[in-house]
């Protein structure tokens, strides 16, 4: 069998539809507390399968703690909440946040083509209300004060899931309030490309984001797809007054950078309060790589800054 489709050291995907995943470094959620936090695997679906981790921070709770709802990033092929780097970004943003980090470990494509990675996530916020009197590590939640948060593709489906909630939120009765969005070097695209695109369009960076887009998006789908472009999707029926307030990071070496930019004015001119913050000199989710570095500590007290200013 040939490989048709490669993400180095991550995956292959094979001529006869087989996909090959390797994982890199991974980490056991703990129930002991370390480095001031202590997590937790759970199952949201057993049947699709959709699973979560969930970081709760040390201390006592003198209130009900904010909840972030994590989706990670990785081109909707691969990534998981297990991967060293999530885990302790994820770590460290609830225990210097003083929030629930609920992340989700939804289905990937190719195998599970969006709107999947959508639908699954969606589900995991029911999941949410349902288990928020049963779960220990929920019992404190406050789910009046819910984030969603993401990088990358996991920034892409913090902002569709987002719609969803407007949509169908009263439909399936959440009883939850999403406060605001956190997007990490959103992962957007367009048939027509930007200027850092063109200029990066034989590297490696753009080769590999459009790969990812060949594989998850519906087959015989191009880059103006709604999922990828946001400013093409249907939403006559989205009250942007409803839209969460949202802050949107972006990286100067980024090759996404100007997409986070284009998605921050896109909101901007829908009337909702945005917030755009850019990490000078910093690469494409610089966060999983350095999550113990200078530039990730300040990127935390950003959202610790914003998810307190939005309660």
């Amino acid at each position: 069998m040939a490989v048709v489709a490669e993400a180095p050291g991550y995956m292959q995907v094979f001529s006869d539809g087989t996909v090959k995943r390797f994982s890199p470094p991974v980490v056991v959620a703990s129930l002991e507390f370390n480095k001031g936090y202590k997590s937790k695997d759970v199952v949201v679906d057993p049947l699709k399968p959709i699973t979560a981790r969930i970081f709760l921070p040390n201390g006592d709770c003198l209130e009900r703690l904010p909840v972030v709802v994590y989706f990670h990033g990785g081109g909707f092929c691969i990534g998981s909440t297990t991967w060293l780097g999530y885990h302790e970004f994820l770590g460290n943003i609830s225990a210097k946040s003083r929030c629930i980090v609920v992340s989700i470990d939804y289905r990937l494509a190719p195998e599970n083509r969006l709107p999947i990675a959508y639908e699954d996530c969606f589900s995991s916020l029911i999941w949410l209300s349902q288990e928020i009197q049963t779960e220990e590590f929920l019992k404190e939640a406050d789910l009046f004060r819910v984030f969603l948060s993401g990088d990358s593709a996991g920034g892409n489906i913090a902002h569709h899931v987002a719609l969803e909630v407007i949509q169908k939120g009263s439909t399936h009765n959440l009883g939850m309030s999403v406060k605001g969005l956190l997007l990490i070097h959103p992962y957007f695209g367009s048939e027509k490309r930007t200027e850092n695109e063109e200029n990066n369009i034989a590297g490696s960076d753009m080769e590999m984001s459009e790969m990812f887009w060949r594989l998850s998006l519906p087959e015989g789908s191009t880059r103006d797809h709604s999922a990828c472009n946001f400013e093409t999707a249907k939403l006559a029926d989205i009250r942007w007054d409803q839209f969460p307030a949202a802050v949107v990071f972006v990286a100067g070496l980024d090759s996404l950078k100007e997409r986070g930019i284009m998605y921050a004015e896109f909101l901007k001119n829908k009337g909702v309060d945005v917030k755009l913050v850019e990490a000078e000199g910093e690469s494409h989710v610089y966060q999983l790589f350095k999550p113990e570095s200078e530039e990730t500590h300040q990127h935390i007290l950003q959202m610790t800054e914003f998810i307190g200013n939005c309660n």
